[in-house]
């Protein structure tokens, strides 16, 4: 028998190329790249990158988080005892500024006018609600003459002067009705250090404000200050017409302008601006102990839709002008009927009444 012809040449090219074009529908070895590795889409190149950068924000954020946990303060604020209002429908809080000047430089002394007093005070008081229909803010003035447990009828930051944040808290909520859900304290140079973190805050007096003993001295108008400036500016009184009322205003002023610049895009989107604030307004930050950054972030939040014309600022109602009563100085009395209606309001989560001190 005789043996089979070679395969002829075409045969042989036929073959080679069938081959190969299995070899690339089945995707193990491609021709047109290097390796013989098959290359990536655009779009899939695209959707990949994306995919990493939001891993790595949500990472980000984490870490951001956790950290900022780690940086709250807390204090002893809230307490049980007989008689302590239940709570209501949406959550408040307790603002506090108090006027402890123990880390103030001794520039920034001469500068504010103020001594080495040793002593405690509240310079700010207010409550701050939110709810389903918005977040409200009412001041608190410090002169409020007000029952103080256990020490009988006092200014409101005679409470603080007398058993800190948790006397405060008590008398705060006997005297509306509400029960306090979290507590935050802010010093003097709390509000300087955070200011300045953020560059300064633009404030608009609508006339001119000087006052010796707090150091103010400004022109109506907008204008841009830093820490030092906008705290002589909110603790100017003694040449206000307005007293106390007219600081407490001066103070949402502030504190819409600082809510506003911190939770704005120009720090909010910057790492390099977010971390330094956050380090320092924390730092400046004292909280009750059932609060952390989840709770903060939320109370940021809140004044952010008060200083974006959201919610509603308004002063508790008051009886009259200041009074004068022996042992106190003059003092500030409440409406009895109206600050009731404005926190039952509160209370119920519903649209407050407005007083004619805003």
């Amino acid at each position: 028998m005789g043996q089979p012809p070679p395969p002829s040449p075409q045969s042989s090219t036929t073959l080679y190329r069938a081959g190969r074009r299995r070899w690339s529908r089945k995707g193990r070895r491609h021709p047109s790249t290097p390796g013989g590795h098959r290359t990536w889409s655009w779009p899939r190149r695209i959707l990949v990158t994306l995919l990493v950068l939001v891993v790595l924000l949500l990472a980000g954020v984490a870490t951001l988080y956790v950290w900022a946990g780690r940086q709250v303060r807390h204090v002893d604020a809230l307490g049980g005892y007989a008689g302590r209002p239940t709570a209501g429908k949406g959550t408040n809080w307790l603002l506090i500024g108090s006027d402890s000047r123990a880390r103030l430089t001794p520039e920034q002394r001469r500068e504010l006018h103020v001594g080495n007093s040793g002593s405690r005070n509240t310079d700010t008081v207010m409550l701050l609600h939110s709810g389903d229909r918005g977040p409200s803010l009412v001041s608190l003035p410090r002169d409020s003459y007000l029952p103080v447990p256990g020490h009988g009828r006092g200014k409101l930051n005679e409470a603080y002067a007398d058993g800190g944040p948790k006397l405060l808290t008590r008398t705060v909520e006997q005297a509306t009705g509400l029960r306090i859900d979290h507590y935050a304290e802010v010093n003097f140079l709390g509000f300087v250090e955070v200011v300045d973190a953020l560059g300064g805050v633009t404030l608009c007096p609508d006339k001119p404000l000087r006052d010796e003993k707090s150091g103010a001295d400004f022109r109506a108008g907008c204008q841009e200050m830093n820490g030092t400036q906008a705290l002589a500016y909110v603790r100017a009184r003694y040449s206000d017409p307005a007293g106390d009322l007219g600081r407490v205003k001066r103070q949402r002023q502030l504190i819409s302008a600082v809510a506003s610049e911190m939770l704005g895009p120009g720090v909010l989107l910057n790492p390099f601006r977010l971390v330094p604030v956050l380090d320092v307004s924390l730092g400046a930050m004292t909280v009750d102990e059932g609060s952390g950054a989840w709770e903060l972030a939320g109370l940021g939040w809140s004044m952010r839709r008060i200083a974006g014309g959201e919610g509603t600022a308004t002063t508790v109602p008051l009886s009259g002008p200041g009074v004068s009563v022996a042992g106190s100085g003059d003092v500030l009395l409440w409406d009895d009927i109206a600050a009731g209606r404005l926190f039952r309001a509160l209370r119920n989560d519903e649209p407050i009444p407005t007083s004619g001190n805003n």
